[in-house]
């Protein structure tokens, strides 16, 4: 979790409950609703039309707060990871990175709906194109790695390593649905019975234990192998900086 006595950043939004009672919509009532929306029925579920709906609005009115659905869908991402906190003033980088997977995962579980917003659709936006709170996960790592001591270049690759491992890790934990859950046999439980057993033999063989995944082990037993092996092969090069010296913005890439 955040430092207490680190500086958190300020919004002058207005409660969406002070808002709603009046009679006024702002901005992030819209982002909030639109959020519900794509937790209950996904994002090809969200509509302006449907949003107007939920909001007790014309759809027309809403074009004020967002210009289209490509900006709705942005700002959903943005509130999302606006609650993903980095403490860059934290001396245990890799600590706090661990910190800040498992805050990662239990967003993606509490929004699995917002998972393709998070990971893939940043993939057709160029990076200085995309929302800036979308950005401020990767530039709140960057400083705290920094300020241990690692070059620019290559807190940016610790920062890909450890996202790329958990963009995966969320996506792999997601896909294990259960098909029945009220069966005790593994082979139904999963639907693995319906493979073809001389195809798929060791899938089928495993039955158990993918019945019995855990992700937040599994989570940990990934951290444990990516941290080690990051603080093997990448060491801070220079002196780590004292909390509240921001790093030099020219070791940055």
């Amino acid at each position: 979790m955040p430092n207490p006595s680190t500086p958190r950043r300020t919004s002058t939004r207005q409660s969406p409950d002070r808002a709603q009672r009046d009679g006024r919509i702002t901005r992030a009532m819209v982002l909030a609703t639109a959020l519900e929306i794509i937790d209950r029925d996904g994002v090809h579920g969200l509509s302006m039309r449907r949003l107007g709906q939920a909001l007790g609005r014309d759809p027309m009115t809403l074009y004020r707060h967002a210009p289209n659905k490509a900006a709705l869908l942005d700002g959903v991402a943005e509130i999302v990871l606006d609650q993903l906190k980095v403490d860059a003033t934290d001396p245990d980088w890799a600590a706090q990175l661990r910190r800040v997977a498992r805050n990662f995962r239990g967003l993606a579980l509490a929004h699995p709906q917002v998972v393709p917003l998070l990971v893939t659709r940043p993939l057709a936006t160029p990076l200085g194109l995309r929302p800036l709170g979308t950005l401020r996960p990767l530039e709140d790592v960057l400083e705290l790695l920094t300020r241990a001591g690692f070059t620019g270049s290559d807190a940016l690759h610790i920062y890909r390593a450890l996202f790329g491992f958990l963009h995966g890790h969320i996506l792999n934990e997601l896909q294990e649905i259960v098909e029945r859950p009220e069966e005790t046999d593994a082979l139904l439980r999963l639907g693995l019975h319906r493979l073809p057993i001389r195809e798929f033999p060791i899938l089928r063989g495993l039955a158990p234990v993918l019945a019995s995944y855990d992700g937040a082990a599994e989570l940990e037993r990934g951290l444990d192998i990516l941290l080690a092996g990051l603080a093997t092969t990448i060491t801070p090069t220079a002196q780590a900086h004292p909390p509240g010296h921001t790093a030099n913005p020219a070791n940055r890439p």
